[in-house]
């Protein structure tokens, strides 16, 4: 997968510990997750699920949005979540 900014979100399970962060690559940085490869939250509250992600143009649109979603409650956040991956399935083969 080439590089490309993107914003996606982690949890724990379905319903559970939501994660939300911004990478010029995806894969790359989902893997980290996956692994507890960096320590911090994800890796202390066991977050490791890929359940939604979205591609931007450039790096400053990805921030801007990221910043827009974490300001977001909690339902509107499941929403988004609900309306993209509605079984909670880990998206992370879908980018590999």
């Amino acid at each position: 997968m080439a590089r490309q900014p993107a914003v996606y979100i982690l949890a724990s399970k379905r319903n559970g510990t939501l994660y939300i962060g911004v990478t010029s690559n995806l894969e790359k940085r989902a893997w980290e997750h996956k692994k507890d490869l960096v320590d911090g939250f994800t890796k202390k509250y066991g977050v490791h699920q890929l359940v939604y992600y979205e591609f931007h143009a450039n790096m400053v649109g990805a921030i801007t949005r990221e910043k827009q979603m974490k300001k977001w409650n909690r339902a509107w956040k499941l929403e988004l979540i609900e309306k993209q991956n509605s079984d909670w399935k880990d998206l992370w083969e879908e980018i590999i």
